[in-house]
Formats: C-alpha cells, structure tokens, sequence
C-alpha cells in the first residue's frame, strides 16, 4: 500500500486547509475541542457552508450531488477538517439515509429527499433501538399495519439521536409479524410533525439532552415513503449499518483526541515535572497512539477496497470495535490527566446553573465526556455482537 500522497493530493490538502481557514465560521471555532454544547444552529451553520461549495456529502455519487473526490482525498478531507476542529456534520442524512435513499429508493424519493438533505433543509435521526431490541436488532416489535395507501405505525424507539430537532426520521418497523425476524421488517420514512409522534428527552449522565425516547401511536405514514420492497427493509437496514459501522471508527477526530491529551499532560504536573514525563502515563499515551495507527491503516485498506469498488463489508465491524474502544479509552485517559479537577463536573453543568467553573479550562469537559463516550462500544450495533459478525463472515467460523 503507497502511503505517499502524489503531487495532485497535497495540492487538495492545500486547497482544503485554506478554504477552512477562510470559511470556518468565527463563532464556532475551538466549541466543539473545548467541550461547548452544540446547537442545531451550529451544525447547520458549517453544514450550509459546506453545500454552498459542494463539499458537503464527499461520499455520495456525483449524479446525486456528491464531490467526486477519491477516497483518498475522502481521506484527507477527514483529517483536516478533524486538525481544524471543525463540527461533525450529523451522519443522519448524509451518511445513513441519503445512501439508502439513492441505492434503494424511487426517482419520487431521490428527488423529494436528496436535495433537501443535502441543502441541510431536513433534518433527520434514526428510529432503529427500541427497548429490548437494540442489539438483537431484527427482535423489533414496532408495527406498521397497511390501511389502504397508508401505514399504520405503533410502537416505541429510544436512544434517538437529537430526535428533538427532526424534520424526518427513518424508522424500521414490523409488517409481517408470522415471517422470520429480518423477513418481516420494513424501512420507513416518517414525517415528524405526523400526528401520533411524541418525543421525550432522555438527559445523559453528563448531563445532556442528546438522546430521546420516540413514541409512535396511531401514526399514519404514506405507502409512497416505504424506502425498497416490504418486508425487505433488513436490506436496507444492514446496508446503512455497514456505512454508520465504518464511520464510527473515528480515527481523524482521535488523532486530535490524544494530542489534546499530551496538551494537557504537559500543563499537569507531576510533583516536579509535566504529567507527560511520568512514564506509566507517556506508556498509555505511546499505546494509544500506537493502537490508533494500526486502525488507521484497516481504514486506508478499507478505503483501497472502496477504490477498486467494494463498498464497506463485514470488516467494518472491526473498525467499528477497535475506533470505539479507542475513542473511550481517550476519554479516560483525558479524565486520569486532570485528575481532582474533573471530579466537579461528574453530574454535568445544566442549563440555568450558576455554578463557576473550577480548575483549568480544559478540565470541564472531561467528565461529561467520559460518561457520554461510554456510549460508542453500544450504538450502531454493539461491540459484542461485531465480534459474532467477524466469526461468521470474515473467519467463517
């Protein structure tokens, strides 16, 4: 594998680098590396920008409005934007249901859904996990029941992601309740001012409204928004996992992740010298890093099979594993560098609190943190159920 970037890459590296540094809006800059809560506003703002220029959805064809980059410049185009701090744009449009949409859906949907997705017009999120099925996906129990050119949804969904701010979800739901699990499922797209939808904010241990329960009663979704054939949304639905799978991995973000640590590491002290030069904490700092490269590396392999047009398989859920484990064990090692000074901020700072901050700057954050990314070894299908995937499919097992 040629590590080198060519003549024509670097020049896109520089390319990309000045377009963040001139258009990257002011306001946003350092919130999102200083642990700030973010607003659907901020998201938008970058996101707007983004399609403005045409950049905002690298991945996507280009008949459908993507950049026709290479995955190579996909590749740059992630660390750089990871170098500059720049906000994630949610994955909920752009990387889970616009594929789906553009593979699997009709021409009525590509031109309903796509341009407004990618103008950042709707916004989406994700009805998969429900209690009780979340890992054992397929054991889903939300119904949809056909009435003429409607369906009928009741059910229950949680963990959805800023479900608060949706225009659109994507929802899985039961049609056939006597075939096998995946045989019986369907892949809806449901309006969230429909009639019946309630959703409830679920409040983290850090203390944010990120995620929500979705109650459904009654809700009468149109058949034209059923995504493929029904019954078949399992399709769908292992297809959009692959994609949410292989960008769960992270590696950019992480990279800036642990030289925030080594920052703070050389501001702590450790009696008479930098945190850093403690040789128990350099070693986990060295494996971290260490762990990170060889993730970095399957990505790019994975990046080299998408050249030659495999599209992301069964390895991303080794990428899903080892990204989310790493991404975890940053956060706690950001927690073990600032030491008492994080113990404050264990139950979060909500709104309308007046306490004062203690300790550095970069301590606040690193508690909530913590608590929230324990959450990355469960979404998108949790660790333990990868490792059966990888037994199956990769080592055939």
């Amino acid at each position: 594998m040629d590590m080198e970037f060519t003549a024509e890459d670097l020049a896109f590296r520089d390319e990309v680098r000045a377009f963040i540094a001139e258009n990257y809006p002011q306001e946003l800059r350092g919130k999102q590396d200083e642990g700030d809560e973010l607003g659907k506003e901020d998201f938008l703002a970058w996101h707007r920008i983004l399609h403005k220029k045409g950049w905002v959805a690298p991945a996507w064809p280009v008949e459908y409005g993507g950049t026709g980059w290479t995955p190579t410049q996909r590749y740059i185009w992630s660390e750089e934007t990871a170098r500059a701090d720049c906000i994630r744009l949610m994955p909920f449009g752009l990387s889970m249901v616009g594929p789906v949409i553009y593979t699997f859906g009709t021409p009525e949907q590509k031109a309903k859904f796509l341009p407004r997705i990618l103008s950042g017009e709707d916004w989406w999120c994700q009805g998969y996990s429900e209690p009780g099925s979340g890992s054992d996906l397929a054991s889903l129990r939300t119904k949809a029941v056909r009435d003429g050119e409607h369906y009928v949804v009741n059910g229950q969904k949680t963990w959805t992601t800023m479900a608060q701010h949706a225009d659109w979800g994507f929802f899985l739901v039961r049609t056939d309740s006597d075939a096998k699990q995946q045989e019986g499922i369907s892949f809806l797209l449901v309006d969230m001012k429909t009639p019946g939808i309630t959703v409830r904010p679920i409040i983290t241990l850090g203390g944010e409204h990120e995620v929500n329960e979705v109650w459904l009663e009654d809700v009468r979704v149109p058949v034209e928004n059923r995504v493929y054939e029904e019954n078949k949304g399992w399709t769908c639905a292992k297809f959009l996992l692959a994609h949410e799978r292989t960008g769960i991995a992270g590696v950019a973000a992480s990279k800036r992740g642990i030289e925030r640590i080594k920052d703070i590491a050389r501001s702590e002290q450790d009696g008479d010298r930098p945190l850093l030069a403690n040789p128990f904490f350099k070693r986990k700092v060295a494996e971290l890093q260490t762990d990170l490269t060889a993730l970095e590396f399957t990505e790019l392999r994975s990046l080299a099979g998408e050249a030659a047009g495999r599209g992301p398989g069964p390895e991303s859920s080794l990428l899903k594993i080892k990204g989310s484990e790493i991404q975890q064990r940053i956060t706690e090692l950001a927690l073990e560098a600032v030491g008492h000074y994080g113990a404050p901020y264990f139950r979060g700072f909500g709104e309308g609190d007046n306490e004062h901050p203690i300790g550095p700057d970069y301590a606040h954050r690193t508690a909530p943190s913590y608590f929230n990314m324990r959450k990355t070894t469960i979404y998108g299908g949790s660790n333990e159920i990868q490792h059966n995937i990888i037994a199956k499919m990769v080592l055939g097992l």
